[in-house]
């Protein structure tokens, strides 16, 4: 199989990690080698925890559910992808991009890396779902619900606007998958949308 881009967008507690995690077994499993999992969110939570300035100021945006500035978001996954990548690997990113700036930065890296018709899944889930998945999954960040809300609003606010940049970009294919669903009813889907 040619290598492969994709890009996982939803809410937070859509489920980005998860199935990204499920996707990266499935390509493996069909024989796909170095199938890297770039998830930006891990990575991040991780950065915060650094005693550098920088790290100090981007865990305040993040302790009150804010999203973190856009050079810091590119930082994040453009340092992976400088550090770890080799040639030839199928990428899944999960996490990012979160604007539609970030969505023009990314496609550069894209083109740079030789990838063609980046495919992205959008794992559309309700808000009560989200929310519902976030209570369980007992992350740090995620139990004061005022942060919570503000990665509600800026859902709304930044990343469906980032969406409707991929929907009306005819380089990217877009899948759309009920992320309401179960976690192996959407995985699922995944599959069956990507005929694999």
């Amino acid at each position: 199989m040619e290598k492969q881009f994709f890009v996982l967008i939803g809410r937070s507690g859509s489920g980005k990690g998860t199935q990204s995690e499920l996707l990266k077994n499935a390509l493996e499993s069909k024989g796909v080698e170095r199938v890297v999992n770039v998830t930006t969110g891990a990575g991040f939570r991780d950065f915060i925890t650094k005693d550098t300035y920088v790290a100090k100021l981007a865990r305040e945006v993040n302790d009150t559910g804010g999203l973190q500035p856009e050079f810091l978001a590119v930082w994040g996954w453009s340092n992976i992808f400088i550090n770890i990548l080799q040639g030839g690997e199928t990428i899944i990113l999960d996490g990012a991009p979160r604007k539609p700036f970030e969505v023009h930065v990314l496609h550069s890296a894209i083109n740079f890396f030789g990838y063609h018709k980046p495919i992205i899944i959008y794992l559309e889930t309700t808000e009560s779902v989200s929310r519902e998945h976030i209570a369980k999954r007992g992350r740090a960040d995620d139990k004061i619900e005022s942060d919570v809300n503000n990665r509600m609003d800026w859902f709304e606010t930044d990343v469906l606007p980032t969406l409707d940049v991929y929907f009306n970009d005819p380089r990217y294919t877009v899948l759309r998958i009920n992320g309401n669903q179960t976690i192996d009813e959407v995985h699922n889907e995944i599959m069956q949308k990507l005929s694999i």
